[in-house]
């Protein structure tokens, strides 16, 4: 990836987590920790990879993007806004009475979203539907989903995989992000999700292990997407990333800032600024 361009990547991943930060200590409401963890795929999907028009939202032509563990509604809304679907000032009604941004994104309450998300364990089977009616239509569009991977306790989501597994969409790339933490622990410990990659190669994927938090790792993943095969990028993440002391927290998946961890959260954020423009 050309340096400058990645350092606008960075920028962009910078100001969305200030836009959390400063999203959840008005409104007193959304989950960092996934959003953070999942941050930089969003960035790169939004502003690298997806065919998108924000000026006309719904072109038939258009990628497609499924927050599938829609708790990281927070950062999903922020690129978005971004991105330029609606205005950053609209992030301050985030959670509250007849806002467009609810909790769990709801299917088109604003530009951009396509998906409604609360029950997790639905996203992908959502968006098989999907890339199959592109491949009848003979649309070249994608669909990109994200899962949690606490979310793969669902059983609905095996049962995709399976449905993956034969219909092999390569339309369709399923993203995990793999941060280790659920909602109360790691996840090996709430159900002994362990050797994920050997899981999904089971299932005959094409299978891209990396680093989800680097742009430059995620850029080589979709550079070895395959055609005419089944495409499932894990994302090794760190949840919290991008705040010290958030980071590989299980307290972190809903905790809410109070004023000092406001505060050194939106210091350490400036000290990144300054450290990528040095």
């Amino acid at each position: 990836m050309e340096y400058n361009r990645l350092k606008e990547l960075k920028q962009i991943a910078i100001d969305a987590r200030r836009d959390c930060i400063k999203t959840q200590k008005l409104t007193g409401s959304g989950h960092l920790g996934g959003a953070f963890s999942a941050l930089e795929m969003m960035v790169y999907l939004y502003f690298e990879k997806m065919k998108v028009d924000v000026s006309e939202p719904l072109m038939t032509e258009r990628d497609i993007f499924i927050l599938s563990k829609g708790h990281a509604s927070v950062g999903y809304y922020s690129v978005l806004a971004r991105r330029g679907f609606f205005p950053l000032e609209e992030l301050k009604t985030y959670r509250q009475i007849n806002s467009r941004l609810q909790g769990h994104s709801h299917i088109d309450s604003a530009p951009g979203i396509e998906c409604s998300t609360g029950s997790l364990g639905q996203g992908l089977s959502f968006g098989i539907g999907l890339a199959l009616g592109f491949k009848k239509k003979g649309l070249n569009n994608h669909v990109y989903v994200m899962l949690g991977d606490g979310e793969l306790e669902e059983g609905q989501v095996w049962e995709a995989f399976l449905l993956q597994e034969h219909l092999k969409l390569d339309n369709l790339i399923i993203i995990i992000d793999n941060n280790r933490l659920q909602l109360d622990d790691i996840t090996e410990n709430v159900i002994g999700l362990t050797n994920l990659k050997d899981k999904m190669l089971s299932f005959n994927f094409n299978v891209m292990d990396i680093k989800g938090n680097d742009f430059e790792e995620i850029e080589k993943a979709f550079s070895n997407i395959k055609k005419r095969e089944a495409n499932l990028i894990i994302c090794n993440t760190i949840k919290g990333k991008g705040i010290s002391f958030m980071e590989n927290s299980v307290i972190w998946h809903g905790k809410k800032v109070d004023d000092n961890e406001y505060e050194t959260s939106l210091k350490e954020l400036d000290d990144q600024e300054v450290a990528l423009n040095e």
